[in-house]
């Protein structure tokens, strides 16, 4: 049964034919992995922290509120999205809780949590929130880049210009581009997506388990990787 189910994720080295991925792919409901598919992208050099990316960003659009979750669970997201307590916060302080997570990596918990406070406890809107918060326990889940149905939802409008539809879904209207972003490595629950997505990887690793509601108990385990 392992085996057999092993077979339905496809792996290509280019993108299929908008023709190819609504015959294969799409209509089959089978995930597939596409390598180097967006190395063209502005965001592919722009956004990696290996490349200065956190700096771009947050020059970018620092000045933008979003809206982050947070867990008292960390580094796990446990429950339904629309379930976690959710908090407005600058994007330019998550961009910094980065920048702290790289800086503290290697010290130990004291140094980090004298420097937690030192960037937290400021006070200021809309951020006094995270207050003593932990930079594991913030996660950027879902933040609007392009919103076809809502545009006053949208939050970080000005990346776009950073980022191609790939030529696979050039044929289809985007409903939306969301950014997700973590600084640490996380794990959210099981959960069900109404709609399909095109998870594109800037930078990090994306490990998914998928199960198919015809075997509930027979699960499939594909790892996405960008090194």
């Amino acid at each position: 049964m392992e085996d057999s189910l092993q077979l339905r994720v496809q792996k290509f080295e280019e993108l299929p034919s908008p023709t190819a991925f609504a015959s294969q792919i799409e209509s089959r409901n089978v995930p597939a992995v596409f390598s180097g598919c967006i190395k063209d992208w502005k965001a592919f050099t722009k956004w990696n922290p290996a490349n200065g990316g956190l700096d771009y960003l947050q020059e970018r659009v620092g000045s933008s509120i979003v809206e982050a979750m947070m867990s008292r669970t960390a580094p796990a997201f446990y429950g339904d999205i629309r379930s976690h307590e959710r908090v407005p916060l600058l994007f330019s302080t998550f961009i910094d809780f980065c920048k702290q997570g790289q800086r503290l990596q290697c010290l130990d918990y004291n140094t980090f949590d004298s420097e937690r406070h030192e960037l937290t406890d400021t006070g200021s809107e809309p951020d006094a929130l995270l207050s003593g918060t932990s930079p594991q326990q913030i996660y950027l889940a879902q933040v609007p880049i392009m919103n076809a149905e809502d545009q006053e939802r949208v939050q970080l409008e000005a990346l776009v210009e950073d980022i191609k539809t790939p030529t696979t879904l050039e044929a289809k209207e985007l409903a939306s581009v969301n950014l997700w972003m973590n600084n640490a490595q996380s794990r959210t629950s099981t959960h069900y997506d109404p709609h399909h997505n095109f998870l594109c990887i800037i930078a990090g690793r994306k490990q998914g388990w998928f199960i198919f509601s015809c075997s509930f108990m027979s699960i499939l385990q594909q790892v996405f990787s960008f090194n």
